[in-house]
């Protein structure tokens, strides 16, 4: 709660506020957390829990209206909050290890009446399954421009930075091995002088003892997917100059089946500054497309993001920032060894006024 101080009030004292500022954010995350997708479930969860709320929160004017917090939300330098939010990331978490999915999300909700949705790029802890920062895309352009501003807020120093191929940029590679980390990029279309290359040597490598290969299956909900990593060195076949300490060329083919039906064959390509062996890569793989089921989903099914009729001005992603706070804050509760889902989570914290209090941190007035 302390990093909330840090952000600025965007209201102007001289307009008469009635209500502390810090107050409503603090009202805004506990309602969030306690199950609430919406600026109005926000305002009526806080009246509803006003009792709850004044053992922690003066509340001298009681709890602002629905109103009010959306101008909040509308007016909040989202940098400033961001900011508060990689800071408080940073004390909890400390030293970060395994992997940093970076991936973009579009809040298809925001794009109502008329208002372009917004995209928003995510840096995500793959061992932790947090959230570690967010960059939103500017209008008229695309991730190749806020994922380096993204990394730049980042410390990232001795980790593996998965981006899929939209990220597959010179520049980006060299930023990430310039911030003392390892790139994994998967590369396409856009990068055709390199996935030639890439392609042509694991032709001409074909059935040499020089490959290293590791096969694996998985099944879960009735699907099972079949997977071949295979890696060669990077040496002699990616242009160092253009690509900074590229160690590996790789190469992942797939094969899924739902039930009695077998989807089509799929490849895909990757370099990366650091020595990967064939198993580690498919780890690697696995875990940067985790970010859709344990980040995009969940904040789509269980916080309901694209539902948000939120469009306004900086509400959209400071809200989508607020339900990231809140999954960090459910995933790093360590006193809770229950597995249930977030949804369930959520909804004990909205029944039970402990598990909140405990997840929260909040000291009594």
């Amino acid at each position: 709660m302390c990093c909330l101080k840090e952000v600025d009030d965007p209201r102007k004292p001289s307009n008469g506020t009635l209500h502390d500022f810090v107050e409503i954010l603090v009202i805004a995350l506990a309602a969030a957390l306690s199950d609430c997708d919406t600026i109005e479930d926000i305002a009526y969860w806080g009246r509803t829990k006003e009792v709850w709320l004044r053992e922690f929160l003066v509340l001298k004017n009681g709890v602002p209206s629905e109103e009010t917090f959306l101008r909040i939300f509308r007016a909040l330098d989202p940098k400033q909050f961001e900011a508060a939010f990689r800071r408080w990331v940073a004390e909890v978490v400390g030293a970060l290890r395994g992997g940093v999915a970076v991936d973009g999300k579009t809040v298809r909700g925001s794009g109502s009446g008329g208002e372009t949705a917004i995209h928003m790029v995510s840096a995500f802890g793959t061992e932790l399954g947090i959230v570690l920062g967010q960059e939103k895309v500017a209008s008229k352009s695309n991730e190749i421009t806020a994922i380096p501003e993204l990394l730049k807020a980042l410390y990232i120093n001795g980790l593996l930075v998965t981006i899929d191929a939209m990220g597959c940029q010179k520049s980006i590679a060299r930023q990430i091995t310039d911030q003392g980390g390892d790139y994994l990029l998967a590369v396409k279309g856009n990068q055709p002088t390199l996935l030639a290359a890439i392609e042509t040597e694991f032709i001409d490598q074909f059935g040499c003892a020089a490959v290293d290969r590791h096969g694996q299956a998985h099944k879960s909900r009735g699907r099972i997917v079949g997977q071949v990593a295979s890696v060669l060195p990077a040496q002699g076949i990616v242009d160092l100059a253009d690509w900074p300490k590229c160690r590996t060329i790789a190469r992942v083919d797939s094969l899924r089946q739902i039930g009695d039906q077998e989807s089509g064959f799929d490849r895909r390509h990757y370099i990366s500054s650091r020595e990967l062996t064939a198993e580690q890569l498919a780890a690697a793989v696995r875990s940067h497309w985790g970010v859709e089921n344990r980040l995009h989903w969940v904040l789509d099914v269980t916080f309901g993001e694209d539902a948000s009729l939120v469009r306004k001005d900086n509400a959209p992603q400071n809200l989508s920032l607020l339900k990231k706070i809140v999954l960090n804050l459910i995933r790093l509760d360590a006193t809770d060894n229950t597995k249930t889902s977030l949804r369930l989570k959520r909804k004990r914290a909205a029944w039970d006024d402990d598990a909140r209090l405990r997840i929260l941190g909040l000291r009594p007035l």
